[in-house]
């Protein structure tokens, strides 16, 4: 049982470690990774166009390590809108594009959601008393 959680500890942290070097932009001061960069739109330009939300029918079809990768990547994109609404707020701006929390924040629940239906499958009942504590743990 202990190997079992000190492997699966050994999969988050590395798939936490895998996420934050798959970032395409690197920030001289880690500080600037909670801010976005700049999009000016020139003149004729409509303004950048941002994804939607995962699907949960999506998220099946990816693997456990795959969704952990997600999560984190999800995990930081998040935390970027925050600092950024929360700064423009700060000096009395308005947030551009609120839906776009709204979006991470789904696929964030989509993804735990697909991992506790993986968890509950699984046959092995301390397999999937393991994997639920970790998913609780995200």
């Amino acid at each position: 049982m202990l190997s079992l959680s000190r492997a699966i500890e050994r999969r988050l942290f590395s798939s936490a470690e895998a996420a934050s070097t798959a970032a395409v932009r690197t920030a001289q001061n880690p500080l600037e990774e909670f801010f976005e960069v700049e999009r000016s739109t020139e003149e004729g330009k409509p303004p950048p166009h941002y994804g939607r939300s995962w699907k949960a029918s999506e998220l099946r079809l990816k693997s456990w390590d795959d969704l952990q990768k997600l999560w984190y990547v999800l995990l930081k994109e998040k935390n970027m809108l925050m600092t950024q609404r929360q700064m423009l707020h700060s000096e009395n701006m308005r947030f551009p594009n609120p839906e776009r929390i709204s979006k991470v924040k789904k696929s964030m629940c989509r993804i735990k959601h697909v991992l506790t239906e993986r968890a509950i499958a699984e046959p092995d009942p301390r397999r999937s008393s393991e994997m639920k504590r970790m998913i609780n743990a995200l």
